[in-house]
């Protein structure tokens, strides 16, 4: 079979099966406004959960880096250097997440795969949740570790699966502790506890939790008081810090293993002076101002309790995210539409995405959503679900 012929029959098949994607142009900047084709709509797609995507504090401290380093870093860290802000970053970030070294990477993505495949490889053993994010279950293919996936938070059956491989010579436990389409959390005291008694690194992916969860926007482990029993911190920059790339939190021989180690890191160009100033900029808003995370934590209890009072629950979410369960995927895109003509923008997720059956809209609210974009909010989604026959 030609390319063009294997093409058109996977896009075919996926328009059958009501998986096909397509893009949306947006027009103008991320933030609870959105606007696509002159229509604008209430935002409710994002993960820009402390609405610091549009931040004017970000976009001077991203002005002045252009103005000071430049549009590119031109190279890799190892070839041309680093800036300044690359250290002052990973400082920052260390601290931030209470712990002794930091590394930053250009993406979430790229981070897990750089970490996991080269730090666990074909001797070695990784424990991974079957909700875990892409991301992560790529890199463990990539690794060559044996692959054990356990079903999501079951940690009598992580323990059975520990116990099994309890010889093996390196074992790793990897979870999200915020997971992506669910939103709800990480059983990490557990997970801790089976780690010491079965000899286990731990590693976690706090994307969606940091900025969000801990007295001080740390994340899930903060939250939780673990910083010193999580051998391996995974945190973005994109999502509650509004800007971009992702950071490795470790002891400093783990980074310098990185450094020396992890080909994403070693042979991709560096993120630029812009986007590191931004993400400074936001680890030092999140830290002075905690009524922003505040604000977000009464925008998720106004609009869980909303949609608890009409009946579409949302399942174990204890975050920002709150999935609304469809199950069919054309029924899914569906809702999306008819709110997306009714001025709220709420994706459908659908498989692969989430597993078969388990289609969804994925809501995410953000600290910068009124009262009133909520209140909206609940109505289109009451009417259309009321249409579509789902209350």
């Amino acid at each position: 079979m030609s390319i063009d012929s294997f093409v058109s029959s996977v896009l075919e098949e996926r328009k059958d099966q009501g998986l096909f994607r397509t893009l949306k142009t947006l027009e103008g900047a991320q933030d609870r406004i959105v606007s696509f084709n002159g229509k604008k709509l209430i935002n409710f797609c994002s993960n820009n959960y402390l609405g610091l995507a549009n931040d004017p504090r970000l976009k001077q401290a991203a002005i002045k880096a252009v103005e000071a380093f430049g549009t590119s870093s031109a190279a890799s860290r190892l070839t041309c250097g680093s800036f300044r802000l690359h250290k002052e970053l990973e400082e920052k970030i260390a601290k931030f997440k209470h712990s002794l070294s930091a590394l930053v990477f250009n993406s979430g993505y790229v981070a897990n795969l750089g970490l996991i495949s080269s730090l666990i490889q074909k001797h070695g053993v990784i424990f991974s949740d079957r909700l875990n994010h892409a991301s992560i279950v790529d890199a463990i293919i990539l690794s060559r570790a044996h692959i054990v996936r356990y079903n999501h938070n079951d940690m009598s059956q992580l323990q059975d699966l520990l116990e099994k491989h309890k010889d093996a010579k390196q074992k790793l436990i990897v979870t999200d502790t915020v997971f992506s389409m669910d939103g709800d959390l990480a059983d990490l005291h557990r997970i801790v506890n089976l780690a010491e008694k079965y000899h286990a690194s731990v590693m976690v992916d706090e994307a969606h939790a940091t900025g969000v969860l801990g007295p001080n926007g740390g994340g899930l482990v903060e939250e939780l008081g673990l910083s010193d029993k999580i051998d391996i911190q995974m945190g973005t920059l994109s999502k509650a810090l509004g800007s971009f790339g992702a950071f490795v939190c470790a002891d400093e021989n783990l980074v310098q293993y990185l450094i020396n180690a992890s080909r994403p890191f070693i042979y991709t160009t560096s993120l630029p002076a812009a986007v590191l100033a931004a993400s400074i900029k936001a680890i030092e808003i999140i830290q002075k101002e905690p009524q922003q995370r505040q604000r977000l934590w009464g925008n998720i209890r106004f609009i869980k309790q909303g949609l608890a009072d009409m009946g579409l629950g949302p399942l174990n979410s204890s975050s920002a995210i709150i999935p609304i369960l469809t199950k069919e995927n054309e029924l899914t895109m569906e809702f999306s539409q008819r709110l997306f003509d009714r001025g709220i923008f709420i994706q459908g997720i659908r498989p692969p995405t989430v597993p078969k059956d388990q289609a969804r809209l994925r809501l995410t609210v953000i600290a910068s959503h009124t009262r009133e974009d909520l209140e909206r909010a609940l109505a289109a989604i009451k009417k259309t679900a009321k249409e579509l026959r789902l209350i």
